[in-house]
């Protein structure tokens, strides 16, 4: 299973490689366009090679998608978070029974005891 990872990560790295030389060229990315830039009076833009760019998009995504999922199985780790709770405290509470089983003695002379 190694080896398929290594062979996975290699070839990963070939076709990255691929991309970053065949998109060297310097592109211009703004953050906002032209016209709402003039009117606005704010405009900030960076020149980046275009491979940066397709790997940044691509990271981004994957991050937005990870938070997203996170956050939409939110409530299926609560509701396991309360399944394991009620199981503990069910489990303590088997053991208590067990306990007071294994104790010998009367019932009878237990709550005589108590009134005293």
């Amino acid at each position: 299973m190694r080896y398929i990872r290594y062979a996975f990560l290699a070839a990963l790295a070939v076709v990255l490689i691929t991309v970053a030389l065949a998109n060297r060229e310097s592109v211009l990315l703004r953050m906002l366009p032209e016209e709402l830039s003039g009117f606005l009076g704010w405009s900030w833009s960076v020149n980046l090679p275009l491979f940066i760019v397709i790997f940044l998009a691509i990271i981004a995504g994957v991050v937005i998608g990870f938070i997203w999922e996170w956050l939409r199985e939110h409530k299926h780790r609560a509701e396991g978070a309360r399944a394991r709770k009620a199981a503990v405290k069910l489990a303590h509470e088997v053991q208590d029974l067990k306990r007071e089983k294994q104790k010998p003695g009367d019932d009878v002379l237990a709550l005589l005891e108590d009134g005293r």
